[in-house]
């Protein structure tokens, strides 16, 4: 983390200008702007390309933060340093942002900046002091998506104020008031539009689903997740799921909201967003369990579904800890290599402690942590059933 503006060494004198070497900026609608502009505010560089998906996401909670400290006076300003690899595609993407840019063709500037701030992935959101161009935070892109404009001026003592504040709010967490985070006081049922109150939720292990019928693996989790939802339901487990919409319109949420045997916010992005800004949420889909004390069980719901399915619930550790030993039990019962249709060479039984970890089963396509069979060489792997599950699969040596 880095530490207040005082701390960091001066970049050189001149202020801004001393970083920027650019002879002036430019406004997205192409107009020149001058140094005078921004002389005397605390300066972020953005890093960004519009190929980039995360570059795509970022830009508008970034652009949503700087018009509240704009709005405030707070002294700030934006300069995009694009990382687009043509003109057309820098101006598209300038155009969605409201702050000036180092010019498209002023590479030098660029590449000197991305040297001096050792740039080597983006989004990227370099923090400078007005008097000097000293380093007040190095990616201050992690800081706006938790916290927004709340994270302004970005120094190290701000930060800590923060993030004491986030932890006395999760000491204290209940699901009252985590609604109460999204401005609601109740849900809605998916199946007949009816009010349902956040009280009769309480005491149940609640699943906060954050989707968007947008987003391809949305749809494929949701279906996964819905099938789960049933099957605990029938159980009479004390299960339930509320959905969190990142739609970008409401006819994308109606059609989500279509395709869920659960309860939902009703559509408004500020509750969705308050809320992904509490769970820190910068993917979807995105599952977060709480549990029947309010408090939370887990952020990895989405993980623990794909790897366990219904008997991942109630999702705590200690039941994450008995589907491991279950597994590592299991696993001693398999052959320790085998051949497999989908692959050329022998494949060798892996654990977590032997080289296994995350992957994306080469047969089924779904998660896999862990155990696994695996060519070493080629980095293919299947999950432990699959292998033994698959036309073709056959047993190496036991």
């Amino acid at each position: 983390m880095a530490g207040d503006p005082g701390d960091a060494p001066e970049v050189g004198g001149g202020g801004i200008r001393s970083v920027l070497t650019t002879a002036s900026l430019v406004a997205p609608s192409g107009d020149e702007v001058q140094f005078r502009e921004i002389d005397g505010k605390i300066i972020g560089l953005y890093f960004a390309a519009n190929w980039y998906p995360k570059c795509e996401a970022f830009t508008p909670v970034l652009a949503a933060a700087y018009e509240q400290l704009k709005e405030r006076g707070a002294g700030f300003e934006v300069v995009l340093v694009s990382c687009d690899e043509d003109r057309p595609s820098f101006e598209r993407f300038h155009g969605t942002m409201p702050w000036p840019a180092v010019p498209f063709g002023d590479l030098s500037c660029k590449k000197r900046l991305s040297e001096r701030f050792q740039v080597e992935g983006i989004p990227r959101l370099v923090v400078l002091a007005p008097d000097g161009g000293a380093v007040v935070h190095p990616d201050a892109a992690d800081l706006v998506h938790r916290y927004g404009e709340r994270a302004f001026p970005f120094t190290a003592a701000r930060v800590a104020e923060l993030e004491a504040d986030d932890q006395r709010k999760y000491a204290s967490q209940t699901l009252e008031k985590l609604f109460s985070v999204s401005g609601k006081e109740y849900v809605m049922n998916s199946g007949n539009n009816e009010k349902v109150p956040v009280s009769s939720l309480v005491g149940k292990t609640v699943g906060l689903y954050f989707s968007a019928n947008h987003c391809a693996p949305c749809i494929k989790f949701t279906t996964k997740l819905a099938a789960i939802y049933s099957s605990l339901r029938g159980k009479a487990e004390d299960f339930e799921v509320v959905y969190v919409p990142m739609d970008r319109e409401e006819d994308g949420y109606l059609r989500s909201c279509g395709d869920m045997p659960w309860l939902a916010l009703p559509y408004d992005g500020a509750p969705s967003r308050a809320l992904a800004r509490y769970f820190d949420v910068r993917e979807i889909p995105t599952l977060v369990v709480v549990g029947p004390d309010g408090r939370t069980v887990t952020r990895d719901g989405r993980n623990l579904v794909n790897l366990y399915f219904d008997m991942a619930f109630p999702f705590t550790d200690a039941q994450i800890r008995l589907l491991q030993e279950a597994e590592d039990e299991a696993a001693k019962e398999y052959p320790r290599s085998l051949r497999h249709r989908g692959h050329r060479h022998e494949l060798s039984i892996v654990s977590e402690k032997s080289g296994g970890g995350p992957y994306i089963c080469c047969e089924c396509e779904e998660q896999g942590l862990g155990w696994a069979y695996q060519c070493i060489a080629c980095g293919y792997e299947i999950h432990l059933r699959c292998g033994q599950n698959a036309e073709g699969g056959s047993a190496g040596t036991a």
